[in-house]
């Protein structure tokens, strides 16, 4: 019972929070820009304000899948982004370039987040399995408990690693967008704005995990008394 609380509140704001964050950017994607300027000039001239001239801007496919890749040095840019000359387009653009320049500057939450990524992926996959077997045998082998909490404890520990680097990201975007006027007055307010949006999506799975995380231990302990 606990276990469905847990999952259904972390559902519920998840889900709230993604519903406002798509009407956000859907609205902020009809206020254009003043410089008008695309998600892709916007997303080059900033790299170019850093001078960071190895980074490719390119243009991806759906909606809200674009990101940075710190291997390949390449932001994509979903179509909408890519092609937009919008509030939406701008602030999106502007934010993956910060992750960018958090690479080009060797910021060390970016560079820990991307340390955890193998181990997070292999936790991630055996979790599928543990998750149910672990339940299943708590009392004959309590040891495979404990290994589905090591495994939780790797994806809350990304997810938390997040957080901070998320947040520099839109910093850095909303202080070259308001240093630029690339966005100006109630066009840098719709930009934070979607941004804060933005950012709440990471809180909302880092609280998620750590709540289900302080289960899994709970469901633990209580087994071995």
């Amino acid at each position: 019972m606990i276990y469905l609380g847990v999952l259904g509140f972390g559902t519920m704001v998840g889900g709230y929070i993604s519903r406002t964050l798509k009407s956000k950017f859907s609205k902020y994607s009809h206020v254009g820009l003043q410089s008008g300027l695309s998600g892709k000039e916007v997303a080059e001239q900033m790299l170019d304000y850093y001078n960071i001239h190895d980074v490719q801007v390119v243009q991806g496919q759906g909606t809200l899948t674009d990101h940075y890749n710190p291997k390949t040095k390449t932001v994509t840019l979903s179509p909408d982004v890519f092609n937009g000359r919008h509030v939406s387009a701008a602030a999106v653009a502007a934010h993956e370039c910060g992750h960018a320049v958090q690479h080009d500057t060797d910021y060390p939450m970016l560079q820990m987040r991307s340390s955890l990524v193998p181990l997070v992926n292999v936790a991630s996959k055996a979790l599928s399995v543990l998750m149910m077997v672990a339940f299943m045998m708590i009392n004959t082998f309590p040891q495979l408990m404990l290994i589905t909490i090591i495994a939780f404890a790797m994806t809350s520990l990304f997810a938390l690693v997040t957080l901070p680097v998320e947040f520099n990201a839109s910093s850095r975007a909303l202080n070259w967008l308001d240093e630029t006027g690339v966005a100006q007055g109630e066009e840098y307010d719709d930009a934070k704005d979607a941004l804060k949006w933005a950012a709440l999506t990471y809180v909302a799975a880092a609280l998620s995990s750590l709540l289900m995380l302080a289960y899994l231990i709970f469901q633990y302990s209580s087994r071995r008394r």
